[in-house]
């Protein structure tokens, strides 16, 4: 059988300034497949060229037949239940045995490539197998036929490839296919998708040229399998060790916490790395749409909606449902992915029953979220509003001519007024001039826990100080492992004399 080498190693790949020099090539599915990005003069923009092994016509008319002879034997439950070099073994099994019931005459490097084929039309993602396989891609982008597919890379950004769909009844087949991926169903008389495919990426589509006029279209976008740790937030220069420090005495004492932001400003990622901070003893409730978190713990109970089945609502759990049902599974800290619509009412009921919780909203400012909270469909009162402790406010920004998240700054809420006028203090923000973070001593929610505790604004403030110093000595020595920080973190809960005097932090 033909080796195939699926997690190839993550190429150091570098910020390269000038466009019109960057000429780079790394394996996404070697020896098969390779990425190619270069600037393309004529059009003058950067290309993402898919490089797969070239076939000729004759081999592609030998491949298209054994393809479709594989089609009526190949066992779908058998495929299903494998493992993944199970299923390559299968493959490569099952397209011998026809290529020798049909007496054909295949050299071993045309099988190769045939292997290489199978693999991905059978197993893999078709022609997009090799952008789902790049680490540095974060969405792939398809909207309708005869149209480049575009992608969104991690050094480049935006970036046009050399794949396109150009058959919309090829195109729509695929559809259904990541339909099927991610256990979800798709057709002319339902056709929406939004779904997560195996690997935890998320995927949305359209099926119908009624919907979108170029046909079937659909967006993946893919999630890291391993979260963010804080000390590589801080590498990257989202936010502050103090803000982290900040937040960490916040999880610890309990406080109600809402991060907002565009799409694609790092909402997610952000509630990843504070969750590092909650206590390793406490228990862990998650409710999501989609699965994206990725917490480090063992003591967490992943929840996930399900849409429903056939007409009308059989077999539906929505997020309310999952998150009524929350509060009988006995949390520590409740984390709901997004809040939309009437599930915020009982999070936040949750929250004034002592339950503290941590989710994200699509919102730009305070005022904003405050509004969303108190008018339709959510409908909270003021005095439920009063109950959240900080609002956390992520943006998408351009920063010396790169793309960047930020976290601009985080907002205590004092008081909410029954007209729904917030009294706040903003003790982080980030200055776009400088790139800089700036925090002011003066924090309400710290003297709020102070009072509820029995501990000075001094002790608060001292303790704050030691993990901030903590945070950046991580960052410092490139503690960025998802079980090397939360080791860190864990033993600081348990013995921090000996935590800070192994980092040098008196």
């Amino acid at each position: 059988m033909p080796e195939i080498e699926l997690n190839p190693p993550i190429p150091p790949l570098k910020k390269i300034e000038d466009k019109t020099k960057v000429n780079i090539r790394y394996a996404l599915i070697p020896p098969y497949v390779y990425a190619h990005i270069y600037w393309d003069a004529e059009a003058s923009e950067l290309i993402y060229e898919v490089e797969e092994p070239i076939i000729n016509e004759q081999e592609k008319s030998i491949l298209e037949g054994i393809e479709n002879s594989m089609k009526e034997v190949i066992n779908i439950n058998v495929m299903v239940e494998k493992t993944k070099e199970a299923m390559i073994e299968y493959i490569d099994k099952t397209a011998k045995l026809i290529i020798s019931e049909l007496g054909l005459n295949i050299t071993e490097d045309s099988y190769s490539k045939f292997f290489y084929f199978l693999y991905r039309d059978f197993i893999g993602m078709n022609e997009i197998e090799g952008l789902i396989r790049d680490y540095f891609i974060e969405d792939i982008e398809c909207n309708g036929i005869d149209t480049p597919v575009y992608i969104v890379h991690r050094i480049y950004r935006n970036i046009k490839t050399t794949v396109a769909y150009h058959n919309l009844d090829y195109l729509g087949s695929f559809v259904e296919k990541l339909a099927q991926r991610a256990g979800k169903y798709i057709s002319y008389a339902s056709p929406l998708l939004d779904g997560a495919l195996p690997d935890g990426s998320r995927v949305n589509a359209t099926f119908t040229k009624d919907i979108t006029s170029k046909g079937p279209t659909f967006t993946i976008r893919k999630f890291t399998k391993v979260p963010w740790t804080p000390s590589q937030l801080i590498a990257m220069n989202t936010l502050s060790p103090e803000m982290l420090a900040y937040f960490w005495m916040l999880v610890q004492y309990k406080s109600n916490i809402l991060i907002t932001g565009s799409t694609a400003s790092g909402k997610t990622t952000l509630l990843n790395a504070i969750a590092f901070f909650i206590p390793p003893e406490a228990r862990v409730v998650s409710i999501e749409d989609t699965r994206e978190l990725a917490l480090p713990r063992e003591n967490w109970l992943p929840s996930v909606a399900r849409t429903a089945v056939g007409i009308g609502t059989v077999g539906e759990v929505d997020l309310f449902s999952l998150l009524k049902n929350s509060f009988r599974q006995n949390p520590d800290y409740v984390i709901v992915g997004e809040v939309r619509g009437k599930e915020a009412y009982v999070m936040f009921q949750g929250m004034a029953s002592g339950h503290p919780s941590i989710s994200t909203m699509h919102a730009d400012s305070v005022d904003t979220v405050i509004k969303r909270l108190e008018t339709p469909p959510i409908e909270l009162s003021p005095t439920l509003v009063n109950i959240l402790d900080i609002v956390c406010i992520m943006q998408h920004s351009i920063v010396k001519k790169q793309d960047t998240r930020r976290l601009r700054e985080i907002v205590e809420i004092i008081k909410v007024n029954p007209d729904g006028v917030a009294f706040t203090n903003t003790p982080f923000r980030w200055n776009p001039e400088d790139d800089k973070f700036y925090f002011k001593k003066e924090s309400k929610i710290l003297q709020k826990i102070g009072s509820k505790y029995g501990m000075t604004t001094q002790e608060l403030m001292t303790e704050f100080m030691k993990r901030a110093k903590l945070l950046f000595a991580l960052y410092q020595k490139k503690v960025y492992g998802l079980e090397q920080f939360q080791d860190v973190i864990t033993r600081y809960y348990k013995d921090p004399i000996k935590v800070l005097a192994q980092y040098g932090i008196v």
